[in-house]
């Protein structure tokens, strides 16, 4: 199953936002997967072979427990300013507002991120809100664990990777660092003929991230000739990115697809997206049931946590995965 788009081109001001006017606009297929099709696993490894990303339907969330989280985010982005900046200021986790990391990306944005597994800066958040926020938040993560984990089982299944739990595993240990980011795009006045950035242009580092959002557009993602297209909002599915870290492990077959989120409209748009992470130690490289030889690698072995670090360092659009990878020998021949 697969749904059609069709590329919108957009006049942006921002230095950050490319369009590449070469491109033409063409239909393009966003693939469904149901989770419960005996053909699921076929179904991802193809869109993550192709795109990079696709929607999720049939994935066992209860509606019941979308609904209450969406309410309890709604609640918090609706405090007051001083009231929220007391859950801040993100470092990078807790509230922030507008920036995006230390390197100078801003958005017209507010957001929270918490780290998966509670800590001091994730309890200051959970202070400034109701007990149900943080309850609802931990039996939200839990679930988001089991899809990525299901997802990336599934994965390992249809490429044959031994034992079937070597993805899966990465995020399912408890010193997985994954962490889940509530982002708010408050309501503003629409310009006309001009779209301003909610969140710029970036892949995500992690093995995968899961999306969720209300039914407010905004999220576009970049096909491989550089063209942008809309994805249309679906509050009842979810939408899962491939990482840079899977991309790496799968050695260049998946690819981590450029996504951001443009603001143009009178309503708001509140997002939660859980980022799938390893373990800090986790020695990411190429597999080895996929690339038997290191000579075909196309990535250096490194840490998690060297990758992450490096990546904290960077700009949203910059490509992370430049310094990681291999240079592959070439020869000069003389005439």
């Amino acid at each position: 199953m697969v749904i059609m788009l069709q590329p919108e081109p957009v006049t942006l001001n921002n230095s950050q936002v490319y369009v590449n006017p070469k491109c033409k606009p063409s239909p393009v297929l966003i693939p469904v997967v149901n989770l419960t099709d005996q053909n699921a696993k076929t179904q991802i490894v193809k869109a993550c072979e192709e795109l990079g990303f696709f929607r999720v339907v049939n994935h066992g969330v209860q509606p019941e427990l979308l609904t209450q989280l969406e309410e309890e985010a709604v609640k918090f982005f609706a405090l007051p300013q001083s009231h929220k900046d007391k859950a801040g200021p993100a470092d990078p986790f807790r509230y922030g507002s507008k920036r995006i990391g230390p390197n100078g990306d801003v958005g017209w944005i507010e957001y929270i991120l918490l780290n998966a597994n509670s800590d001091t800066k994730t309890t200051a958040v959970f202070r400034q809100t109701t007990p149900t926020f943080r309850e609802t938040v931990e039996v939200y993560m839990e679930e988001m664990k089991d899809m990525s984990s299901k997802v990336l089982e599934m994965v390992a299944e249809e490429l044959k990777i031994e034992p079937k739990e070597k993805l899966s595993r990465l995020v399912r240990v408890k010193e997985s660092d994954s962490c889940l980011r509530m982002n708010h795009y408050p309501e503003k006045e629409e310009t006309p003929d001009k779209k301003e950035v909610g969140f710029g242009e970036h892949t995500d580092p992690q093995l995968v991230s899961v999306l969720r959002s209300n039914d407010t557009e905004g999220l576009q993602i970049c096909l491989k000739d550089g063209t942008w297209v809309d994805v249309p909002p679906d509050h009842s599915s979810f939408f899962v990115f491939v990482g840079d870290t899977l991309q790496v492990m799968t050695n260049g077959r998946f690819k981590s697809v450029k996504h951001r989120v443009l603001t143009n409209t009178k309503r708001s748009r509140l997002s939660m997206i859980y980022f799938a992470g390893p373990p800090l130690t986790e020695k990411i490289a190429p597999l080895s049931c996929l690339v038997p030889k290191q000579e075909d690698w196309l990535y250096k072995e490194f840490t998690w946590s060297q990758y992450k670090s490096a990546a904290y360092k960077t700009k949203l659009g910059d490509y992370r995965l430049g310094p990681f990878e291999k240079q592959l020998p070439f020869s000069i021949s003389s005439v």
